[in-house]
């Protein structure tokens, strides 16, 4: 390649190297002389942001081996027997032992993760109960009707919104489930699987007094505060 004498464009000899300095690329002919230099370009895949909530996931997560949830089961004087008496047997439909219905060391299924002792029903249930009596209570003050009139009045979409938002609340509860983390595996600080547990019961029952009071007495509860 030569240097074109009649015109603007140069070309850059083929003779010559490309070699690194101080972390740049610098480009120099065979005798050393530089002619520019290239600053390096680096492909990163770093996020800051991504980083920051990556980080603050990775500490909220708490490891379940088989050997903790064997523990449990042995030690654990409410895995050793039902509410209604039943002893938890093997391969059993309900109730199984802690070992197999948990997400962490038993079956991942659909089937599994929603039958009677599964992790699924009372997480879904009670975080969309915790929603609903919130979205009650704030639709209450604003419209003046109680939760059936919020639901199956005509015109009104709630009804809609709320099976959009329980199958929204359903995959979200379920995606990590399937990848074989329970609730319990996840806690910060106050925040904890039987904090939650614990919340979401207490708001189903208050949910369910809500829906018979209004039902009886045809009155939005939350407005006659």
């Amino acid at each position: 390649m030569a240097l074109a004498t009649s015109s603007s464009i140069a070309v850059i000899p083929s003779s010559l190297s490309k070699t690194p300095l101080g972390g740049a690329s610098a480009y120099k002919s065979r005798s050393g002389r530089s002619l520019g230099f290239l600053p390096p370009v680096r492909a990163s895949s770093d996020n800051g942001r991504g980083d920051g909530i990556s980080s603050v996931l990775d500490q909220t997560k708490k490891e379940i081996t088989r050997e903790d949830v064997l523990k449990n089961q042995a030690e654990n004087e409410s895995e050793k027997r039902s509410v209604f008496g039943a002893v938890p047997s093997s391969g059993a439909l309900w109730p199984r032992p802690e070992i197999e219905r948990r997400p962490e060391t038993g079956d991942r299924s659909f089937a599994s993760l929603m039958s009677f002792d599964g992790a699924g029903p009372e997480t879904i249930n009670g975080r969309l109960v915790m929603v609903g009596i919130l979205w009650a209570f704030a639709v209450e003050r604003m419209t003046g009707q109680t939760v059936a009139e919020q639901l199956y009045t005509p015109g009104n979409f709630g009804l809609f919104n709320f099976l959009a938002v329980a199958q929204l609340f359903a995959y979200a509860s379920l995606v990590p489930m399937f990848k074989g983390e329970s609730p319990d595996s996840r806690s910060l600080g106050p925040f904890r699987a039987m904090a939650e547990r614990w919340n979401g019961r207490t708001a189903m029952l208050g949910f369910l007094a809500l829906v018979l009071t209004e039902f009886f007495t045809k009155t939005p509860v939350f407005n006659m505060m």
